[in-house]
């Protein structure tokens, strides 16, 4: 059952972990899915095995707003108005403290967690305001609910302004059928962990 059949997702993150898993999901489930990350070859890794002719493959910083741009533009000549979008992509810092994060950690963090949602959010709202219908989900985290020290000072504020982006859109946008969710799961097995000041042990995975 194609649950998604014909609808065109747009993933960043879609390399590894969560991105991957989403991406794949949904062109398992009929959709016709960009796969958007920083690294051609993750994610081309990460379509292994997918129908080709419902997979894009697009390198993509998104906190590079002229990046983002052309891929918003080239997506849609590809394929039309983008129905959904995930957005995904994320980093953190290490060290993580307020006195301890260098600067430019901090900077790079909220430009990618939070201005990088922006960033995608701005490229695809035009199409969905004409088409009257579109869902934005973005993978925030419980430090978008719950600041921590074991998330650090950039990360949780940062997906706390996912958080808060999430309800501006919601309120901003109703009228036009745009729905959005931010999603905030715990710790989970991916390659952001890498980032921890502390190892996490085997035992923990």
């Amino acid at each position: 059952m194609h649950t998604f059949a014909d609808k065109v997702v747009v993933v960043t993150g879609a390399g590894t972990g969560i991105g991957e898993a989403v991406a794949r999901g949904f062109v398992e489930a009929g959709a016709r899915v960009v796969f958007v990350g920083r690294r051609a070859e993750k994610l081309a890794n990460a379509a292994t095995g997918l129908d080709p002719q419902r997979v894009l493959l697009r390198s993509c910083d998104v906190a590079d707003r002229v990046a983002v741009d052309a891929l918003g533009a080239e997506v849609a000549a590809e394929w039309g108005t983008v129905d959904i979008l995930v957005n995904n992509a994320g980093t953190n810092t290490n060290p993580r403290a307020v006195g301890e994060v260098d600067p430019g950690d901090w900077d790079r963090t909220i430009a990618i967690n939070l201005t990088g949602v922006y960033n995608m959010i701005r490229t695809v709202l035009p199409g969905m305001r004409e088409q009257k219908d579109g869902i934005v989900i973005t993978v925030s985290s419980i430090a978008g609910l719950r600041a921590s020290k074991l998330a650090g000072a950039a990360y949780s504020a940062s997906k706390h302004g996912a958080v808060a982006l999430t309800h501006s859109l919601n309120e901003e946008e109703i009228a036009n059928g745009i729905r959005a969710c931010a999603i905030c799961p715990g710790e989970v097995e991916t390659p952001i962990l890498e980032k921890r000041p502390e190892p996490v042990g085997v035992e923990r995975r």
